[in-house]
């Protein structure tokens, strides 16, 4: 016996999985089902799944921050007109 899934996703990514497919010499089909297995073997995602922590650097001096503020003052100023 054997059970059908359905779900529905954005065209273009329909297409992009189906070429990928294509080019990995499988079937959409054949991904899902081994998608599937893995994720029944792994009893959860057979890859990590997280929120990356943003990464933030510090100004190497106030100047260069004083710059970077000036730069986004004005492309805001230019994308409100």
């Amino acid at each position: 016996m054997s059970s059908q899934l359905a779900t529905r996703v954005d065209d273009v990514e329909a297409e992009r999985f189906r070429e990928t497919t294509r080019l990995l010499g499988t079937t959409p089909a054949d991904a899902m089902r081994i998608f599937v297995s893995a994720f029944n073997a792994h009893r959860g995602f057979p890859f990590d799944v997280r929120l990356t922590e943003p990464t933030v650097e510090a100004f190497a001096s106030e100047q260069e921050a004083s710059d970077f503020s000036d730069r986004l003052a004005l492309r805001m100023m230019r994308d409100a007109r």
